[in-house]
């Protein structure tokens, strides 16, 4: 059990850490901070927390777990307000969809003695923003990457590994250049193409994405999401999105290619590779 859980800046993600520690006893005390006074007002007297602090400082003070729920660049920016007023022992950690330059900024952060920065990311989004969509179930046999340092004291990897197990994810422990490599390619890039499909939908017939089946809304669904979130992704992992989207581009045009010449063999072996890829999933 944490004996102290602060989360800074709750949205979805955040708010559904303290739900989900909250409704699993895996904290004895909760504390949250949010950035806008109306937010820290609507929080008051939520049952899934103990305590909302009118500063980050004052969230940390004496926490053992800290969670960084913020933007990117906001949780950088946090690291580095709380860094000097953690309590010994602490271990900081955050949700952010990029772990490179997060967890390059933290390493050069100064902060009080036998305190980490340690890197996660819950691959438990939504299209839907916003503390009050929060869930205790929304970890529930999702992965959580954990993106270590080499230097990071194992002891302290333990309990982070730990608490997100304890939430109901799988954990993957990677280094924050591999993590963004792989969410470039499983995250990033799907989010470009719902978007493009949707552009170039809009430039249609409004009028027919009501006579679509499911498949239109399946492939579309997170082209709903914030568009103020995804810029700063696509922004902060850059590099890694534009090789997965020219890989991508290959495949379109050779699709592309095998229909002009009505290859029917060419468009059904990649149909069948990708409904066996497709087929692959857990349940």
């Amino acid at each position: 059990m944490i004996a102290h859980l602060a989360i800074l800046a709750p949205g979805l993600l955040g708010a559904s850490v303290a739900r989900a520690a909250c409704a699993r006893g895996l904290a004895k005390r909760i504390t949250v901070w949010a950035r806008r006074a109306e937010v820290r007002a609507a929080l008051h007297g939520q049952d899934w927390l103990h305590n909302v602090a009118d500063t980050p400082e004052e969230a940390v003070a004496g926490a053992d777990l800290v969670v960084l729920a913020a933007p990117v660049d906001k949780i950088i920016e946090l690291d580095r307000q709380i860094g000097p007023h953690l309590s010994a022992g602490a271990i900081v950690t955050d949700v952010g969809s990029v772990k490179g330059p997060i967890c390059a900024a933290a390493a050069g952060h100064a902060r009080a003695a036998n305190t980490c920065f340690i890197g996660s990311h819950p691959m438990a989004g939504s299209e839907k923003t916003g503390w009050e969509h929060g869930t205790a179930s929304l970890f529930e046999g999702r992965v959580t990457f954990v993106t270590p340092n080499a230097d990071t004291p194992p002891p302290a990897l333990r309990t982070l590994e730990t608490f997100w197990r304890a939430l109901g994810s799988s954990v993957v422990s990677v280094a924050p250049e591999a993590h963004d490599e792989i969410v470039a390619n499983i995250s990033h890039l799907p989010q470009a193409v719902a978007t493009s499909l949707a552009c170039t939908l809009a430039a249609r017939d409004g009028q027919w994405r009501h006579l679509a089946g499911n498949g239109l809304r399946d492939t579309t669904r997170i082209a709903a999401s914030d568009a103020a979130m995804w810029i700063e992704i696509f922004q902060h992992n850059r590099t890694a999105v534009l090789q997965a989207l020219a890989r991508h581009e290959e495949e379109l045009a050779a699709f592309r290619r095998a229909l002009e010449q009505s290859d029917w063999v060419e468009i059904r072996a990649r149909l069948e590779r990708g409904k066996l890829w497709r087929d692959g999933f857990r349940a």
